[in-house]
């Protein structure tokens, strides 16, 4: 949070901040799964880093960030109710409920903002608080990126985009999902909308497909579904991304 916040006020590079995630991230999976072997705590700490800087990268329209959390973060207390762990149910609704007070002041047109210092707490939590779940039984391992379903998705196959197009990841772009839609002209009210639906879905599908014998399968089969919507999006406002670029 203080590099974060530092970064909010004055700016920090790239280089400085990854390895502080990765160090915050490494300390937090060592805390809540001090059972892990050195192999997937190295795994577990970066797919934690990754979660903080996609909430950040996600965190570029009035109201998403905010959203996410009261959905993805209300899946996790119903699962924890769910498997009888009220302390992690009660911490869970507690970031949720946080966020749904925070949508009141941050919902299109905002008046207040996340920053990265909200932004990349959220991702840390999101990443923690899951990880807490699966190694204690309360959830299975797909849970946590399926209740987060639209944020994983966007940032992941965005990264995995630019970086086979040899673009610089770590500069300001405008190629998210969310971004295309808002700038296609859907603008950030409906943009959020949309996104609050796949949000609800997905939280949905998470939640109900706990206990279920093809759990699994269910969870898998909204990614491929949400994967072919923003492959759609992506494809649909390209040519109008270019255009927009052009001088």
């Amino acid at each position: 949070v203080a590099v974060s916040l530092a970064d909010d006020l004055r700016g920090v590079p790239a280089a400085v901040r990854l390895p502080l995630h990765l160090t915050a991230a490494a300390l937090a999976c060592t805390s809540v799964a001090p059972q892990l072997s050195p192999a997937w705590l190295a795994l577990t700490a970066i797919a934690t880093g990754w979660a903080i800087n996609l909430y950040n990268f996600m965190d570029g329209l009035d109201g998403l960030a905010g959203g996410q959390a009261v959905f993805g973060f209300g899946a996790y207390g119903l699962a924890a109710l769910q498997a009888d762990a009220p302390a992690l149910a009660l911490t869970s609704a507690a970031v949720a409920g946080a966020a749904l007070g925070f949508l009141r002041f941050n919902f299109p047109p905002a008046r207040v903002f996340l920053g990265d210092a909200g932004s990349t707490a959220l991702g840390l939590l999101a990443a923690a608080i899951g990880l807490a779940g699966v190694v204690r039984g309360h959830w299975p391992w797909w849970f946590p990126p399926v209740a987060f379903l639209p944020f994983v998705l966007d940032a992941s196959v965005t990264l995995a985009l630019r970086l086979l197009g040899r673009q610089r990841v770590w500069e300001a772009h405008r190629e998210h999902a969310y971004q295309r839609l808002s700038l296609s002209g859907l603008g950030h009210l409906r943009t959020a909308l949309a996104y609050y639906a796949l949000m609800a879905v997905s939280a949905g599908v998470a939640v109900g497909a706990l206990g279920a014998a093809d759990g699994a399968v269910r969870s898998g089969l909204l990614m491929l579904t949400l994967l072919a919507l923003y492959a759609a999006v992506c494809g649909g406002t390209s040519g109008r991304a270019r255009a927009d670029r052009r001088p």
